[in-house]
């Protein structure tokens, strides 16, 4: 028997408050689907537009970047250059018919209800689109 199909979604999170908002999710024991696999970056400015192509192109079937608040950002302005670089991307997202599976948000480290709101509502999104029509053969995101 085949299982159904579950979204793989890779997830760019700030270490100082995605990230952290995450693992407040963990110990506060709120559950969320179990689809995304995390890449903790320093700043979610530091996360080239390229890295969300590429992780479409290796296999995800949707991306998910997360970082501070505008304005609380421990780099100052991280998030600021983030949010113009995505901005950019949006209008490439557009053109490859991919923008419905990246997907931004902002979370604090004290908001680990919202950090399982936005899980549960990428993979929703995503789900509802079906599977990557980029994906090179098999996915390569299964990597712990």
């Amino acid at each position: 028997m085949n299982s159904p199909w579950e979204p793989k979604i890779v997830a760019f999170l700030c270490h100082w408050c995605s990230y952290a908002g995450a693992d407040l999710a963990g110990v506060s024991r709120i559950q969320y689907p179990p689809n995304i696999r995390v890449v903790r970056v320093p700043c979610s400015g530091s996360v080239d537009p390229l890295y969300i192509l590429k992780a479409l192109r290796e296999g995800a079937d949707g991306v998910l970047v997360s970082g501070c608040h505008p304005g609380d950002c421990h780099y100052l302005s991280g998030n600021y250059f983030a949010r113009r670089k995505f901005l950019v991307l949006h209008e490439l997202l557009v053109f490859l018919g991919l923008r419905d599976r990246v997907h931004f948000s902002w979370v604090s480290a004290s908001e680990g209800q919202r950090f399982a709101d936005v899980v549960k509502a990428v993979t929703e999104a995503v789900r509802s689109l079906g599977p990557n029509p980029l994906r090179e053969g098999e996915s390569t995101c299964d990597a712990p």
